[in-house]
This record gives structure tokens, sequence and C-alpha cells, in this order.
């Protein structure tokens, strides 16, 4: 499938930017990957800025959620007209855990009960923050902090396991 390239308003929900993506591309969207359950892995640019999301369907309605990575402000610029291309993204998005918070986590019943608890996207958050720590120091302080937060004991960004 070619780039579709639509433009659009940005509308915000809570204090989540987005927009509306026109059904056309939304049909081609859902034959390229052969779903149309959110979410769906996407590619494309905002105002000629590449970046990767998944399309996500909320209160029946599809929604490109644009994060500060794509549109730099976009809290702030609610009501703009917006430049999107969009496709689907097939492309492998699996990562890897580091391998000191897998020994970590395999070493506490409790940590890996609650790690396998947590939604995948939640999952995902936690591997790719250490994976994106570039010290040593900090990947096994990091570590030691995700351990506590999968005991129970901390919040982790603010977020308490269930």
């Amino acid at each position: 499938m070619k780039n579709k390239h639509f433009t659009a308003i940005l509308d915000i929900i809570g204090i989540n930017p987005f927009v509306f993506v026109p059904d056309e591309i939304l049909e081609q969207i859902f034959e390229d990957s052969e779903k149309n359950k959110s979410p769906i892995p996407v590619k494309g640019t905002v105002n000629g800025k590449e970046f990767k999301q998944n399309l996500m369907k909320y209160v029946g309605e599809w929604r490109l959620y644009v994060n500060l990575l794509m549109l730099k402000n976009s809290p702030k610029r609610i009501g703009e007209i917006i430049e999107v291309t969009l496709e689907y993204d097939d492309s492998d998005r699996s990562i890897t855990i580091h391998p000191r918070l897998e020994q970590a986590i395999s070493d506490s019943k409790l940590a890996t009960a609650n790690f396998e608890k947590l939604i995948p996207s939640r999952q995902h958050e936690l591997i790719r923050y250490i994976n994106n720590l570039k010290t040593e120091a900090g990947i096994q302080r990091n570590i030691e902090k995700i351990i506590r937060h999968l005991h129970g004991e901390t919040d982790f960004f603010g977020k308490r396991v269930e």
C-alpha cells in the first residue's frame, strides 16, 4: 500500500491529542492488516516527521493519538490542522527483555506472577525503560525499583501493581 495522505484537525480527549482517520484510509489499513480490532500498528508522518504508533478504537471511533514525540507541544496545538500520512506497519515490533531484568523477575515468584498479570503494553513499558538506560548503575538501580514495584512495595511511573 502507498502512504495515504490526509489533513486533520488536532483534537483532544482527556489529556490525549488525536486525529480521526478518514474512512477510506481506515478500510485500507483493515485490509492490509487483516484485522479491525485495536491496536493496529501503523507508521507514517505528522507534518513530515516519521512515527510508529498504534491505531486505537475508543468509544466506537478509530483515533490516531498524537504524542509529543510525533508533534512537539501537541497538547497546546489543539485545533491546528496537521498533515498526516498513514499506513499499516507490518514490521516486527517485538522487544527483548534485558537479561538482568529477566533474571531478577524470574528469581522472585511474586515478581514473576505480578509481571505476567500486567497487560502487554505495561510489560513493554517496563522492558523499554530498562533497555533505554545507558549506565550499568542506572540499569541495576532501576531493575531494583521494578522488582520492588512488582512486589507491590512502590509505585513505578505513578502506577501500582493491581
